[in-house]
């Protein structure tokens, strides 16, 4: 199980690069003016499943601990960002940055009466997100 936890964070990683960079209308909404935002969330996000798979391949009490906390942050950043909005909590900035970038996306979730709704983009993210967590949890709790 640990080979499979040192992998999913590659395909999450994976699937963030190809949705982030590569036109997959109406999957992702890639247009020239959101490249510098892009840029930005690429170099918060993209450590992070390196430095999980780092510490589940490093598989130290220490390291299995930190890759499952990093885990949890990507869970609870997907759910800030993306569920809570989701259910009337979205700021003026999320508003926006959902009507710029993702309001044209695929969506599979009701839309009706919906400020932020989560496109199938970042459905496969959570999903990829929750996997990657218990895959880490398995390893961290199989140590």
């Amino acid at each position: 199980m640990t080979t499979v936890a040192i992998i999913v964070p590659f395909v999450w990683l994976g699937w963030l690069v190809l949705t982030d960079w590569v036109p997959l209308f109406p999957l992702n909404d890639l247009s020239p003016g959101n490249v510098r935002g892009r840029a930005l969330a690429a170099s918060v996000n993209y450590p992070f499943p390196l430095l999980i798979a780092a510490g589940i391949a490093l598989h130290r009490s220490w390291s299995l601990v930190a890759a499952t906390v990093l885990c949890c942050l990507i869970v609870a950043g997907h759910v800030r960002s993306w569920w809570l909005p989701y259910f009337g909590t979205a700021s003026a900035a999320q508003r926006e940055i959902y009507r710029r970038d993702h309001s044209r996306t695929l969506k599979v979730l009701p839309t009706e009466g919906r400020d932020v709704v989560i496109d199938v983009q970042h459905l496969v993210v959570g999903v990829l997100s929750l996997v990657m967590l218990a895959t880490t949890l398995t390893a961290t709790l199989g140590a």
